[in-house]
């Protein structure tokens, strides 16, 4: 077994409860970590999980949803993460939304969920 991380992912979202979340969006930086269950000995894509889908695969994600809550996002991001492949056994994501309308000075809100 072994990891597979992408760092620092930047899209444009609009997840939000506020009304002006939702027309106005936000942008949103993802860290995504799977541990995937191949020995790629190899040399051979075949053998272990492309990380050149996961970046494609979560702006879909983002661009097919426009929920409240970033924890739903994450929820859906990893689902969809581990319908990939049979061989991908966690999925670790952090969201950072930045923009968010706190009064107080901050650079994002950050989750974490992993499954």
């Amino acid at each position: 077994m072994y990891y597979i991380s992408l760092h620092n992912m930047r899209f444009h979202s609009h997840i939000g409860v506020l009304p002006e979340e939702k027309v106005v969006g936000q942008n949103i930086q993802i860290d995504l970590k799977v541990k995937v269950d191949a020995d790629p000995t190899d040399d051979d894509l075949k053998s272990t999980v492309s990380y050149a889908d996961f970046y494609p695969t979560i702006a879909k994600v983002i661009d097919n949803n426009q929920v409240d809550l970033v924890e739903t996002l994450a929820q859906t991001v990893i689902a969809t993460i581990k319908n990939i492949d049979s061989r991908i056994m966690t999925v670790n994501v952090r969201i950072r939304k930045q923009g968010t309308p706190i009064d107080g000075v901050l650079d994002d809100v950050e989750i974490e969920m992993e499954h």
